[in-house]
């Protein structure tokens, strides 16, 4: 029986991921990228391309809820925009699908 079959990873959450998630929301609702594509594969390579450039915060509980309340502060939350403004841009600028 694997670990998978033993545990429930859904309460296994990265926080980055919810503030990159929540400010590449922000950012696509500015007018400037209103023609942004908006499709699966280039929102997913947004996000992806933005959190492989931020250090991971993972909880598994409530506690750490409290303790990832860091990552909402103002110098953490400057360093996420300006990271997804670049991500939005370059794929935006190349998406990998065609059309």
């Amino acid at each position: 029986m694997g670990l998978k079959d033993k545990y429930d990873f859904s309460i296994l959450v990265n926080e980055t991921e919810e503030v990159v998630m929540e400010e590449l929301e922000k950012q696509l609702n500015k007018e400037e990228y209103q023609t942004v594509c908006r499709c699966e594969e280039c929102i997913m390579d947004m996000m992806a391309l933005a959190l492989n450039q931020l250090q991971p915060s993972y909880r598994s509980s409530f506690t750490g809820v409290i303790y990832a309340q860091k990552l909402h502060d103002g110098a953490f939350k400057e360093k996420v925009s300006a990271i997804v403004k670049k991500a939005v841009e370059k794929i935006s600028q190349n998406p990998a699908h065609v059309g």
